[in-house]
């Protein structure tokens, strides 16, 4: 790519990836300058300036055949001769920097020849037909895939669409993205002779894509790293005060966290569990975090302990040890082996505390889970295999591609426009937790939190979700706007009707990509006529329609058609228009009557409130009721209620269901059952296969008010029955 130049007189960016990792030295572009210029001493022997990667990939790799990068860097030398950064350094500087970072983190050897390709087919003579020959097709893959995305890079009308290439070559293999992330990774460390402007622009593109693409793709040692050079940019004086703030604490002689790293490692030895024990810093945009969050910081906010083990099993070995000898914060544990992150994270986190108040936050992983920790899909190696006997074909099978990934990849698709693909792409990307979720069938859907059942049904079923009508979330009835949890069993429930369509209140509840631009698909191609007469219903509609009173409350109930129409259906009165219903409550006021407020409809043995009103009455609510909360807030004074001797009662219940045939009949039956009385009722006009019924029930005994409502539950098709709670005005 157009690479960025360094300033060797204001290193700053890279303060943060040296607060983090001192052991790991930075390479000397100026001496591997002089050393790519002077070439190598035969043609068989390794070239000095690639000994660095070399050593760094043989770390990782011990046989790992070193020929494929030497012919790489003679090949990337040789092309890019002659071209210079910005900063004086010769442009194959740039790419060794990017292969020598992706060698750390381990990847592997056909990743690493790609990287020092990645700009030869872009900024010199050298073609993909060329990297094939010499290199063979999955490196030209590679190539090409990196190349695609520098061709539109930087500018705010080419950002969308240059991301969505991005998000297919990412799909197609994730180690293009790993070549790029790399690849801003050392621009962003080299951004110092950039003017501010363009500084700003390329720091906020890394911000608000690049960073939660490291994240999702589970590479934390570039995603933090990042993370402290965008800070450096965007926020300088922030960024210098935290500097400050870890430079102040490092000169305090004394260390809470290596007291505590020795006490657990005493610990661990005593108990025969073989660990590594270390302090892991907190990079800078951590400790930024931190300090907003406590405000003053102590010695141990500075890191947290970070526990290695070999085996599994060890990890809950050192968590049983800690917690038994140590002072453990328990809520701030969380076990991430056993239910990994969506990015493939595993680690147990807990925290300890000494007697001074000091906490300690404790990770605790296998050193394989570590270097997946910090490498995520870089760490797998090479995952991918052509999905045919003909590699050319460029199709590619990949079984470890994260869950996330494919979604994008579908919804992407899908956006009408790139305006919508971009700012869906940034929402999704601001969803920074999954959770997985399991169908009847036993199988998975993985979900961004905070998603409903609608997401779960697109997720599921595409645009056949259109049908859905409601969904039971562990074994029992739900409404479609449920916030679903990690470990939720959802069964979605599926209309009949092929017109079936979508409501737009599900966007309301929609998080993810693939049901909001499913919804929004449909909503477009099917505008609301805007018709003031018309009320909403198909005449030919076999459901339920509430008749109206000429005051317009709903009366009574009518049938719309004969398969709906409930057999034998008992007759239902009239509303009760005489008002609200007698009261057996008395008030602590000398001669004063008492009526249940309609707005909650309080029954016995209900905590009750009263509020006097003219004519010498007393309305009583419920405690809990939003009429109170306005009384009391504009100074109304409250009068003493209490309920009387006869447990009779009368009850306001709404239920909501779905719409089936049958189903007013079976209510009032079940209703009937429970020895209860049926003053009124109504049911409102159904909307996307749901229906609401409310009825006002006279009960023998308050006491029955609990089985009631369970047998109005047990009803099939009901999924929710409770008190009414009306938003009248307080009386």
């Amino acid at each position: 790519m157009s690479a960025e130049a360094t300033n060797p007189a204001n290193p700053a960016p890279a303060t943060p990836g040296a607060h983090r990792r001192k052991s790991r030295p930075r390479i000397d572009l100026r001496r591997l300058g002089r050393a790519a210029l002077l070439g190598p001493a035969t043609r068989d022997r390794l070239p000095d300036a690639i000994g660095h990667v070399a050593e760094a990939h043989r770390a990782h790799y011990p046989d790992a055949d070193l020929e494929p990068l030497r012919c790489a860097y003679l090949l990337a030398e040789s092309s890019h001769r002659g071209q210079m950064r910005k900063s004086g350094e010769p442009y194959i500087t740039h790419p060794l920097a990017v292969t020598l970072i992706l060698a750390e983190l381990g990847a592997e050897t056909t990743t690493l020849t790609a990287s020092l390709l990645h700009d030869t087919v872009e900024d010199t003579d050298v073609t993909l037909d060329q990297v094939r020959e010499e290199f063979g097709e999955e490196v030209r893959y590679l190539v090409d895939g990196v190349t695609k995305l520098e061709k539109v890079d930087y500018g705010a009308a080419a950002e969308p669409e240059t991301f969505r290439k991005m998000l297919v070559a990412t799909g197609s293999d994730v180690r293009v993205m790993s070549i790029k992330l790399a690849d801003r990774l050392h621009n962003m460390r080299t951004l110092g002779v950039m003017r501010r402007e363009k500084q700003e622009r390329i720091a906020k593109v890394t911000r608000d894509v690049l960073i939660p693409l490291a994240e999702r793709l589970g590479v934390q040692a570039l995603k933090t790293e990042l993370e402290d050079l965008v800070f450096a940019v965007l926020h300088p004086e922030e960024y210098e005060h935290t500097r400050e703030l870890i430079v102040e604490n490092a000169a305090h002689g004394d260390d809470p966290l290596a007291e505590m790293t020795e006490q657990a490692r005493t610990v661990l030895r005593e108990a025969g569990i073989q660990a590594e024990v270390l302090i892991r810093p907190r990079h800078f945009v951590s400790v930024h975090r931190i300090s907003r969050k406590r405000g003053r910081l102590r010695g141990a906010d500075f890191g947290r302990l970070l526990v290695l083990v070999n085996e599994d099993a060890d990890c809950y070995g050192v968590l049983g040890e800690l917690h038994t000898c140590m002072t453990p914060v328990v809520s701030e544990f969380k076990d991430f082996i056993a239910v990994p992150k969506f990015n493939l994270y595993q680690s147990l986190h807990t925290a300890i505390a000494r007697e001074d108040g000091e906490v300690a936050e404790v990770l605790i992983r296998t050193h394989q889970m570590h270097k997946v920790a910090e490498a995520g899909v870089i760490a797998l190696g090479n995952p991918y295999a052509p999905a045919s006997d003909d590699p050319a074909d460029g199709e590619r099978a990949d079984p470890t591609r994260p869950g996330w990934l494919s979604r994008l990849l579908v919804w992407q698709e899908a956006a009408p426009d790139t305006d919508t693909f971009w700012s869906t792409l940034r929402e999704d990307l601001a969803q920074d937790r999954e959770i997985t979720v399991y169908r009847q069938d036993g199988g998975a859907l993985g979900l961004p939190e905070g998603a409903s059942c609608v997401d779960a049904a697109y997720a599921q079923y595409g645009e056949d979700a259109h049908a859905c009508i409601g969904a039971r979330v562990n074994g029992r009835l739900a409404t479609l706007s449920t916030v679903l949890k990690d470990g939720d069993t959802v069964q979605l429930l599926m209309g009949q009707d092929p017109a079936s369509e979508p409501s737009r209140e599900w966007l309301e509840h929609a998080h993810t990509p693939a049901a909001r631009i499913a919804i929004q698909r449909w909503l477009a191609a099917h505008p609301v006529p805007e018709d003031p007469s018309d009320d909403g219903l198909d005449p030919g509609d076999t459901r339920y329609r509430a008749e109206t009173s000429p005051d317009g409350t709903a009366a009574r109930i009518a049938a719309l058609g004969p398969a709906s129409r409930p057999p034998a259906l008992p007759a239902l009165p009239t509303p009760d228009t005489s008002g609200t219903p007698a009261a057996n409550a008395v008030a602590d006021l000398p001669g004063a009557s008492v009526r249940l407020a309609g707005c909650c409809t309080p029954v016995p043995p209900d905590e009750v409130t009263g509020f006097a009103v003219r004519g010498g009455v007393v309305t009583v609510h419920r405690v809990e009721c939003a009429g109170v909360a306005r009384m009391k807030g504009t100074g109304r004074a409250e009068v003493g209620v209490r309920w009387g001797e006869t447990t009779e009662c009368r009850v306001t219940l709404v239920a909501e269901s779905f719409v089936r045939p049958h189903l007013l009949a079976d209510l009032t039956e079940a209703i009937a059952l429970q020895g209860v009385g049926i003053v009124s009722a109504t049911v409102e006009p159904p909307s996307q296969q749901r229906v609401r019924h409310t009825y006002t029930l006279q009960l023998p005994d308050a006491a029955h008010l609990p089985a009631l409502m369970r047998a109005m539950r047990n009803v099939a098709g009901v999924y929710d029955v409770g008190r009414a709670q009306h938003p009248t005005a307080a009386q």
